[in-house]
This record gives C-alpha cells, structure tokens and sequence, in this order.
C-alpha cells in the first residue's frame, strides 16, 4: 500500500534529530499522503519551519496563539483531520506529557484531541532512554495501543555512544504505513514464497533464474501490515526480510518444498510468489568441476511441484494463489496451470511486457480466477499490486 489520500500530522520536538524530519516529510510526500507538521518552539531552534513548509506544501504550526491564519481551533482542527498521528524525533519531555495527560503547547494539545494512530520515534541520549521513568511512559503508552520505533545505536551528538539515535526515516515511514493500513487480515495466517531457487553443480556454481524476490517481499509486507501472521519462504535474494514475520530461508526446491508443505496446515492463504527451478543436476560434484578440452554435458531431473503438491492437500476454506511467468500464450498457458494445479488465482504475467517481469518495482499482471474469470490489471508497482492480491483472496474468503 502507499499513503495516497491519507493525512499524516508529523510532530517534531526539540533534539538534533529534528533535522532527519525533512527527510521523513520528503518520504511520507513520496508514498502519496498529506503531511501537516507541529514543531515545538525548541524545535524550531534545530530546522526552520520554512523548511518543513517547503517540502510539506502545508503551513507548518509551532505558535499555540498565533493569529495570521483563517480562523479555527487550529489543534481540534488538525487532531480530526489526521489518519496518523507520529511524533519523530520525540524527546524524553513530550513522551512524559503524552504519557500522563500534559498539554501544555500546540504539540501536545493536539496530541491529547487526536484519536488517530499513534506513531512515537524517541530520540535522546542513551542515559535518559534507558533511565526507568522514560521507560514507563513507554510502557504506558503501549498498553494505550500507541506504536513506537525503536531508536537505534551508535554514536550521538553528546559523543556517548549507544541506543538513543533516531530510527532510520525509511523505518518510521514503514511504521506509518503499519498503523494507517485496515487490520483486515487480522486473525489469519499466510503463506508467501519469494525469490529465486539455486540448485548447485558443484561447490562453485549453481543453475538459478533472475528472480530478486521483489513481488513475493511485498505481499508478505503487505499482508503483515494488514495484520495477518505471515510465513515467508525465501530463496536466496540480497532483500531484508520485512520484520515481524516468521522467515524460513532456503536454498534448493527441495528445501522450499519441504518448508512449504510442513507450514501449510493452519494458512489460511498460500502466495506461491517464488520463481522455482523445475530441474536440477541427477548429480553434485564434490569438488569443482575443472574445464576440459571437451564440452560438458548435464543431466537434469525434475524437481518437486511445490503448487502442485500444495493443491492437492489444502484443505477446505484455504486459498491457494499461484504465479505463472510466460513470454507467450500468456493466458493459455496461465490458465492450464491453474487447473492442473488446482489454485483457486492464478497471476500471470509476461516477461516480455515492458514494466513486468523480474528486478522491476513495478509488474502488468492478469489475475485468473477458478471461475474462469481473467481480470487484467494495468501497471503499478508491485506494492501496489500486492494488496490488491490479498484483496481479491479476502474477498474471496468472504464470499464463501
């Protein structure tokens, strides 16, 4: 998902890490949302608001009795209009009037109106995080359902080194996407594979494909986000695992049918996104194989049908989606595959389609349905696309 039509209140507090807000602003502007920021009047002492203005594109609000604007009780009026609410870089002081009801200046009154999400990324020096009143206000945050980011180690501006710096800006984004998505998918489990599979010659070489494992990254992200407890299977990418899901990496289709078949009982959806080699080496040379004066010759045997085999043994209610990669006769080929395999979605696309394929951010897919229905969809980016997958299985799931 991105944060198209969403409102986000960015409230920046005063530390050295209220710089990092221009490039969190830049950030949630990119993932399509409206960005309204609060700075506290120590803040303004670290970054301008013109500069917030600037990348905002809103007025940025700091004076609590401030008079040149249209006329509205400014705080209600932004503690309403906000989707979520995040507090980067937030410092010991606005966390200890958040958790106890103090509100004292346009930040914190505008805090205590809102009922939006609550996004909190602290940011101090190692001492006062760790120090035990900081950490109860956070646990009395949490238990009132707000979010946090952790801050991370290294060294601070005060030369100590240690927890304390600011999360990473991409992290607090992820966080936001996090607490504006609909839990949809809360209480369900699913089942993702990703990326490529390597099926080794010998101890050097390998025969794979050009899968990255962008797609199958995202519907697991995406399906996490919505609340469900994901499983991902992956294959060897240079991709970070998203975080707070159970991740089972392997290497061969062997593996990945192994890992596959022992989580399937309990998923409630299997996404087959990986690219899975059909064929491996009949034999692994224990040593490297050496160059002749001759050609080498390969024997290939077949590697388990993981789709197949999840076909075959999902159980009722359970909805399985495969991928099927073709560079012609698209939707026959796709269609077939979805019988044979008994999948109740079929997502195929054309490697030969510009904007679809393999290491893209973006794919041009056609969904098939078990009904025999054929939905294309037009290009957008595989973030995009992975909700809208797991839109059609709910929908699905509802349907029955």
């Amino acid at each position: 998902m991105d944060l198209k039509g969403k409102k986000i209140v960015l409230c920046v507090t005063g530390g050295i890490a209220a710089y990092k807000a221009a490039d969190l602003v830049s950030r949630l502007k990119k993932q399509q949302a409206e960005v309204f920021v609060i700075m506290t009047k120590s803040a303004c002492e670290f970054i301008t608001p013109m500069t917030l203005e600037v990348l905002s594109g809103n007025r940025v609000v700091h004076d609590m009795f401030a008079r040149d604007f249209t006329w509205e009780v400014e705080h209600i009026s932004l503690a309403k209009r906000a989707d979520v609410f995040v507090v980067a870089p937030c410092t010991a002081n606005v966390l200890g009037k958040a958790a106890h009801g103090i509100a004292d200046d346009m930040l914190t009154t505008t805090l205590m109106a809102t009922r939006a999400p609550l996004v909190f990324a602290p940011a101090m020096n190692t001492n006062m995080y760790e120090n035990p009143v900081v950490q109860q206000n956070i646990r009395i945050l949490r238990e009132r359902g707000a979010h946090f980011v952790e801050p991370a180690n290294g060294r601070l501006a005060c030369g100590d080194s240690g927890r304390g710096k600011l999360a990473d800006p991409a992290d607090i984004c992820e966080a936001v996407l996090d607490a504006a998505a609909a839990q949809d998918l809360e209480g369900l489990h699913v089942l993702v594979t990703a990326g490529p599979t390597q099926e080794a010659l010998d101890p050097v070489r390998f025969l794979s494909n050009h899968s990255t494992g962008k797609m199958g990254y995202a519907i697991a992200a995406a399906a996490r986000r919505r609340g469900a407890a994901v499983t991902l299977v992956t294959g060897p990418t240079a991709l970070q695992p998203p975080a707070g899901m159970t991740v089972l990496p392997v290497v061969s289709a062997r593996e990945m049918y192994d890992a596959v078949l022992s989580a399937l009982p309990g998923q409630d959806f299997v996404i087959k996104a990986a690219a899975v080699g059909d064929y491996r080496p009949a034999e692994t040379a224990v040593d490297k194989l050496k160059k002749g004066d001759t050609d080498l010759g390969l024997t290939l045997v077949r590697n388990p049908d993981i789709l197949k085999a999840v076909g075959l043994q999902k159980r009722p209610g359970q909805l399985v989606c495969g991928f099927s990669m073709e560079t012609r006769d698209l939707l026959a080929n796709s269609a077939a595959k979805l019988e044979s395999k008994n999948c109740d979605f079929m997502v195929a696309n054309n490697l030969r389609t510009e904007g679809a394929g393999f290491g893209t951010d973006t794919n041009v897919v056609t969904i098939l349905r078990r009904d025999g229905a054929a939905e294309q969809l037009p290009l957008q980016s595989k973030a995009a696309l992975a909700d809208g997958i797991l839109d059609r299985l709910l929908a699905a799931r509802h349907a029955r």
